[in-house]
């Protein structure tokens, strides 16, 4: 794997973003390589003028190990594409960020979410809107993601928290800034609840050209994007844009013909741009996410790693002894104990005395029946 601190390096070159990464990693093969590259090889391997000189202005400036304290006196977690707690979703998406700042956790269960986007100047009819339709959504164990807007996407992460759910927001801006500001309260309860979230370095203040690309990450952190209100030139109307590009299912709630705010929803039903929603329900029926804790069991109690399904392979009804284990899987004995510890949380074993243990068979059949069972959410891993 790359070292982390180079694919933070190049995140902090103006001028050079996904794309650009990717055709140096294609030609160099991994990213110190080409941090420490000369102009001539930077530039066979892809880089424009502009960004050579980014890239080389950069490299004399920049302190790489005072930038990584900085990061974490922040509390703030860096993943890259590399890393295997990047959003599994997002990374499917073309020009996917290859570096997230997060503020915060994300959890693979956040794979079952929906983004919820629309208009600043919400009206009461958007406001309950939302606040009906989020609630639903987050009960039934889906991660709402949103951009922190005022309006809309404010109104979304409130009705998350207050159902207890998660909730994620993608900024425009580094997740140390708050934008905007009177948001501050709502920041840090989402922080709790789930993380602030963009692919722009600490520092970077929220730049108007800053979010139309941030609604990229929007969509693509989501199963599907559903609009409450915007007209049509909302930055939301980005947002399903982006998702339809994606290949993401796209919903909308009708509006009031006379009001500007809903214009831009109604033309996309109109269109047939989006599916129309008027309940949870139809999101969840449409993206077959009825059954979302019954998933999340599913998978907290599948071996996480080959580690796991090492151990499994070796265990059955029958007790077997701790060091049996590590001499005939190989491992290192602490890594057994660790792993084991774990598996037993999740129900996947039992230790039935002196350090022996047995399989969870009953537990794990139960399992595999509802992962069979056809639900087209049971394949996401």
């Amino acid at each position: 794997m790359t070292d982390a601190r180079y694919w933070l390096a190049f995140s902090l070159v103006p001028q050079i973003g996904p794309v650009k990464v990717q055709r140096l990693l294609t030609h160099f093969g991994d990213l110190e390589t080409a941090w420490r590259a000369n102009a001539f090889d930077l530039t066979a391997a892809g880089l424009d003028k502009r960004a050579l000189e980014n890239l080389l202005e950069t490299r004399k400036t920049i302190d790489l190990d005072a930038e990584l304290e900085k990061i974490a006196r922040a509390h703030v977690r860096v993943l890259t594409l590399d890393d295997s707690a990047y959003p599994r979703l997002l990374k499917q998406i073309d020009n996917a960020p290859f570096v997230l700042y997060v503020k915060g956790e994300i959890l693979p269960d956040d794979d079952w979410a929906v983004a919820v986007v629309g208009t600043r100047r919400a009206t009461a009819y958007g406001r309950e809107a939302t606040r009906h339709i989020v609630a639903d959504l987050a009960a039934s164990h889906v991660t709402i993601v949103s951009g922190l807007a005022r309006g809309i996407d404010a109104e979304a992460h409130r009705a998350a928290l207050a159902a207890q759910g998660r909730t994620i927001a993608v900024l425009g801006c580094g997740v140390d800034m708050v934008y905007p500001p009177e948001h501050k309260k709502l920041s840090e309860q989402i922080i709790e609840n789930g993380a602030l979230l963009s692919e722009y370095p600490l520092g970077t203040q929220p730049e108007a050209g800053n979010f139309p690309p941030r609604n990229r990450i929007i969509s693509g952190l989501a199963l599907g994007t559903l609009i409450v209100e915007g007209d049509a030139v909302t930055g939301a109307r980005i947002t399903i844009e982006y998702a339809l590009e994606q290949g993401r299912e796209t919903f909308a709630v009708p509006g009031n013909i006379f009001n500007r705010a809903s214009q831009g929803t109604n033309g996309m039903l109109q269109r047939g741009e989006a599916k129309l929603v008027t309940r949870a329900l139809d999101i969840l029926e449409e993206l077959n996410l009825t059954m979302v804790e019954q998933h999340q069991e599913v998978r907290a109690a599948l071996p996480a790693n080959e580690t796991e399904s090492a151990l499994l392979k070796h265990l059955s009804s029958d007790p077997v002894h701790i060091d049996d284990l590590t001499r005939e899987t190989q491992l290192p004995t602490a890594t057994v104990s660790s792993t084991l510890a774990l598996m037993e949380l999740k129900g996947l074993v039992r230790q039935v005395g002196g350090m022996n243990y047995v399989a969870a068979r009953e537990t794990q059949e139960e399992y595999k029946a509802i992962g069979q069972s056809g639900n087209p959410a049971t394949r996401l891993d």
